[in-house]
């Protein structure tokens, strides 16, 4: 409805300016949201302030990794850690260095991942945000030594971690350095989860490849946003494989939870009271 109201309001303009070639009526790209899902049409600006959540279909859009801590974190309580940590070229791949300083520029991150230590409704933690704007979230050597950091870090100050996990897979500019992370990531957690401490980790839009496989799939508690994308492979990597032909939406949210792999689904309005609760339920901190 909002589109075919701004088209008449267009065509009107153009009328009032016949005389005039060179006057232009045009509509800010950033004016309107329109949902890939439903297809509604909404202004950006109410589109934003629900959380860039779709009032008509609940459709959860990706957020960037500093609009997820403004909407789960408590104000004032962030202190990053690894902030200026910025990626080699370990297996010198033609073009690596001027994307990564490109990527940088564009998203303001030094990397796919921001970690720190935050409280989320007065509940202390260590918490990493995974944003898939910087080369879709790939794991490369700086994602899995920040996500490694950021448990042990809360391993010695015997802290839960909250993960927010996006990611396309492991960066294919590191190579087989990219692939050692998922064994680095995962041995970070296992002495976090040795130590008795809480892991939760929150699946978004997408999670894939060898995040899925290592520190995404390792949580005590495993949350994921409506909908949203979670595997390791494609479908026809997988089909090709067992020879066997899959649900539609064998890789959604909702099969996964019906399946056991997930917990529970949380919309986003509902996230940060959700992992005040489970971290009050499940720490000596909330037990006091």
């Amino acid at each position: 409805m909002l589109e075919d109201l701004f088209k008449i309001v267009k065509t009107r303009a153009g009328d009032d300016n016949k005389s005039d070639k060179k006057a232009k009526f045009t509509i800010p790209d950033d004016l309107l949201f329109k949902c890939p899902r439903c297809n509604s049409v909404a202004f950006m600006d109410d589109f934003i302030g629900k959380s860039k959540v779709c009032a008509e279909c609940s459709y959860h859009a990706r957020l960037t990794a500093v609009e997820r801590l403004n909407i789960t974190i408590d104000k004032g309580s962030f202190q990053e850690f690894d902030a200026t940590m910025t990626s080699k070229n370990p297996i010198e791949f033609e073009g690596y260095p001027e994307k990564i300083l490109s990527m940088q520029n564009s998203t303001g991150l030094k990397d796919a991942v921001v970690t720190g230590e935050c409280t989320i409704r007065n509940k202390h933690c260590v918490i990493a945000v995974m944003d898939s704007n910087f080369m879709m979230a790939s794991m490369g050597s700086v994602v899995g030594e920040k996500i490694a950091r950021a448990f042990e870090r809360a391993t010695e100050k015997k802290l839960p971690v909250v993960i927010f996990c996006a990611s396309g897979g492991a960066r294919m500019q590191e190579g087989i350095v990219s692939l050692m992370q998922m064994a680095k990531t995962s041995a970070a957690v296992a002495r976090h989860s040795d130590n008795g401490l809480l892991y939760i980790t929150v699946l978004t839009d997408p999670t894939t490849g060898g995040v899925t496989a290592s520190f995404a799939s390792l949580g005590d508690i495993i949350i994921a946003e409506p909908k949203v994308l979670i595997g390791f492979a494609g479908r026809r990597v997988i089909e090709g494989t067992i020879k066997q032909r899959l649900p539609d939406d064998f890789q959604s949210a909702e099969f996964l939870l019906e399946h056991g792999f997930v917990d529970m689904i949380v919309d986003r309005k509902d996230m940060r009271r959700t992992l005040s609760r489970l971290i009050r339920l499940h720490t000596k901190e909330g037990a006091r």
